[in-house]
């Protein structure tokens, strides 16, 4: 099958995901997204279940673009970031483009996850991608001379992860409430959270 189709009706499952959620990924809402004749997600993809899997497989792929940000500075590419002023700014950038750039493939994501909870095979192919940001985050925070154990990379995870979808549907009071109105305050204050030495 043509790669370049395929691509594009993935890319099309992404965008109708994104705007309708997961009731209205049809084949037929596929077809209109990507311009495509009528039947031809289907010719690819002949069932939702398998629509399901492009999706999921196309927000890893995508998922790769903003995670290459932290991957720039990984071992291989030297010391990463300095200080925790460093690493708060590329956390703030990350979380930027999640609610920028990168909004469509991150709302997509959000409606794949509600439809693991019916569909175990699906959180497999998801969870890879959540799963890798335990191991990026403790190393940025090693790498900025900060306390890095096991402990202090989740709850750095799992509170960026929880801020996502306020930044996608937050009112202004709620993203005030949150801290988020300011990304590059809420990141120095989460790793200032995050890192406090235990005392006692």
């Amino acid at each position: 099958m043509n790669q370049d189709r395929r691509d594009r009706l993935r890319d099309a499952a992404i965008a109708v995901l994104a705007r309708e959620g997961g009731r209205g990924l049809t084949h037929r809402a596929v077809d209109a997204e990507a311009v495509v004749p009528t039947g031809t997600a289907k010719n690819y993809f002949p069932t939702r279940d398998a629509l399901l899997r492009a999706a999921a497989e196309r927000c890893a792929e995508q998922y790769r673009v903003p995670a290459a940000t932290v991957a720039q500075t990984g071992p291989e590419a030297g010391p990463g970031p300095f200080d925790a002023a460093q690493l708060a700014a590329l956390l703030a950038g990350l979380l930027r483009n999640a609610a920028g750039p990168g909004r469509t493939r991150v709302l997509a994501y959000l409606e794949l996850r509600a439809e693991a909870a019916r569909r175990p095979w699906l959180a497999t192919l998801l969870d890879p991608v959540a799963a890798a940001d335990f191991a990026a985050h403790a190393y940025l925070l090693r790498a900025a001379g900060l306390p890095a154990g096991p402990e202090r990379a989740r709850a750095l995870t799992l509170a960026l992860h929880g801020a996502v979808p306020h930044l996608l549907t937050g009112t202004p009071a709620t993203l005030a409430a949150a801290g988020l109105d300011d990304l590059d305050r809420f990141t120095r204050e989460l790793l200032a959270a995050v890192c406090e030495e235990e005392t006692g």
